[in-house]
Order: structure tokens, then sequence, then C-alpha cells
């Protein structure tokens, strides 16, 4: 469950930086009161975008705006002319560019998720669209639609949610944005550079806490587990228990057979743990397609094992105590 869940949260923050270095922008302006990883609407106005082409050394802009679909769904506005200029284009595997208001291109893993093709109808923020592209992913959002349109659909006619910068040197990007602060105070401005080395799981409040739930649930729910099994073993094992006192056997000899066998069936456990998270991550690539990463987060291994083997040793405390407390004469004669 740990290695699943963090590979998850892993697998979103390194594919939400690698869309982001796939737009091919050397700045990028957020406004004030945003997150770094943020799903608001449009609070900025497109105003700001030839302000901005004005700045010395700026060579292009142009911005967007993102429309939250609920979960971790995003569906992001462009001016698709201008986003071509800035990233290249994208590329597309099936269909092509938007050919009517009511069109959106998707990219190949949301299109496998919901199971869409070119023509496909869907229904998104209360609007019905139709599919007219397939693309890489790899760039800006997994759902695109015509800036315009999705402005007056949301009620955000003239608004943005993030300006991307083009620059006429990419080395003197920071000196640039350093400028851009001092003119702004208060809009979060970061290099490309810096915006993606900050998508990490310590950055992002919510995805650590997240983190920490699990971790917690994790040691419980492995508490309990393995108390009720050893108790339960404990309890089976009464009479023998019993002979080994009888036999001369020390309090420390039964507490040691009964917390080698917790550990050595703790171990078993993590090892059956990781072999499983390979399980998922290809059920989320194959078998149920989500728009969802998980990647194989290696450091991870030893804390869960450890995290494992800890909440199993506490879970054995109570049933090695109660076995050796029992009376021998009692012991030996448990039925």
């Amino acid at each position: 469950m740990m290695l699943t869940l963090v590979g998850v949260s892993y697998g979103t923050l390194d594919e939400t930086a690698r869309r982001a270095r796939g737009i091919g922008a050397d700045i990028l302006v957020r406004p004030p009161a945003s997150s770094l990883i943020s799903l608001s609407s449009s609070p900025m106005s497109e105003k700001l975008v030839p302000i901005l082409m004005k700045q010395p050394h700026v060579t292009f802009a142009t911005g967007t705006m993102g429309q939250p679909l609920g979960g971790l769904d995003l569906m992001t506005g462009i001016d698709l002319a201008q986003f071509n200029r800035l990233s290249g284009g994208f590329r597309f595997v099936r269909g092509g560019p938007f050919q009517n208001d009511d069109d959106i291109i998707v990219d190949e893993y949301y299109a496998r998720e919901k199971k869409l093709d070119v023509g496909s109808a869907i229904t998104l923020a209360n609007h019905t669209w139709r599919v007219s592209g397939i693309f890489e992913s790899g760039k800006l959002s997994r759902i695109c639609a015509r800036l315009n349109v999705l402005q007056a659909l949301t009620g955000n006619v003239g608004r943005l949610s993030q300006i991307y910068l083009k620059v006429d040197n990419p080395a003197h990007a920071q000196q640039i944005v350093e400028q851009l602060r001092n003119r702004m105070p208060g809009y979060f401005i970061y290099t490309m550079e810096e915006f993606t080395s900050l998508l990490t799981i310590n950055s992002v409040g919510l995805l650590r806490n997240f983190i920490g739930v699990v971790i917690g649930i994790a040691v419980i729910v492995g508490f309990i587990v393995v108390t009720m099994a050893m108790y339960t073993a404990v309890l089976e094992r009464t009479r023998e228990i019993g002979i080994l006192k009888a036999l001369g056997a020390s309090s420390g000899y039964i507490l040691n057979l009964l917390f080698r066998e917790t550990l050595l069936i703790a171990i078993i456990g993590s090892i059956l743990g990781i072999v499983t998270t390979y399980g998922t991550k290809w059920l989320m690539m194959h078998a149920v397609p989500a728009s969802l990463t998980q990647e194989t987060v290696y450091r991870w291994w030893p804390i869960a094992v450890g995290i494992s083997v800890t909440g199993a040793l506490l879970g054995t405390v109570f049933p090695a105590w109660k076995a050796v407390k029992q009376d021998v004469i009692q012991a030996l004669a448990y039925e």
C-alpha cells in the first residue's frame, strides 16, 4: 500500500514536471496567492501578455487558462497558433488540431483511459466536446481546448491562469526573473528549471501529509493484524510452550522464537509487497488504463520494509508477554 501510493504521488509530480518542460518556455508567471500545483481557474488579466512581451530580453509570451474538472483532471485553454510557436506544436498520433469551437484535443493516456477516439463526444465542464485529435503525452496538459471558447464557457473572458515566456538567451533567464519579480511584486515567477525542481513531495504539503497518513494507517493495520495473528498462534501453541518451559526453556528463549517467526513473516510480506507494486503498475498501464502515473521509487523500499517490520515486531509484544507469563502446569493441561 505504501509503495503503490508513494509511487503514484511521485509519478504525478514527475509527469507534471515533464509536461512543463515539454512546453518549451523559459519562464513561468503565476498569479499572486497561487500554489505550486494550482488548479485555480483564471485570476490574471490577459492584458499582461503584451506588457510582458515588451520587457527586455523577452521574445515571446503566451497565456493559458486551466479549468478544474474534478480530481486531478484539468482542461487547459490555449491559443493553438501561439502555443505552437512557443513549443513547436503537438505531435498527433491520430486526428489533428481544432476544427470547430467545440473541438478538444487529448493526450494518448487520457484517450485510452476514457476510451476516446477521433470524433468521440465527451462532456466536460457541463459542455459536450468532440475529440478532433489525440497527441503524444508530455506537453502542457492532457486535455486542451480553444482558449477563447473555454474562457467564455466558464465566465472568464480575458482571464488567464498562467503565462509562459521565451527569452533571447536561456542562460539569462534567472536574471530576467529577478527583474520581473521586482516589477511585479506578489506574482510567482520562476524559471522552468526552478519550477520543475520544486515539484517534490516535500514542497507539496498535500502530498506530504497524504504520505504521512498512509504510513500511519500502514503501521496501525500492521500492528493490529500481527497482534491478532500472533495472539492466536500463542493460544494454539499453549501446550507446546508449556512443554518447552517444562524442559527448561527460558522466557528469553520463547521470546526469541516468537520474534524470529514474526521477523521472518514480516520480511517475506515486505518482499511480496514490493513485487505487488509491479502488478499495480502494470494494471494502471494496461488492464485498467489511467491518466495517473506510478513510478518505482527504490529509495522507499528500505523505508517501507523498516516500517512494516517495526509495526510487526510491536504487534508481537503483547502475545509474547502472554506466552512467557503462562503457568507451566496450566499450559500442559490446556486442551
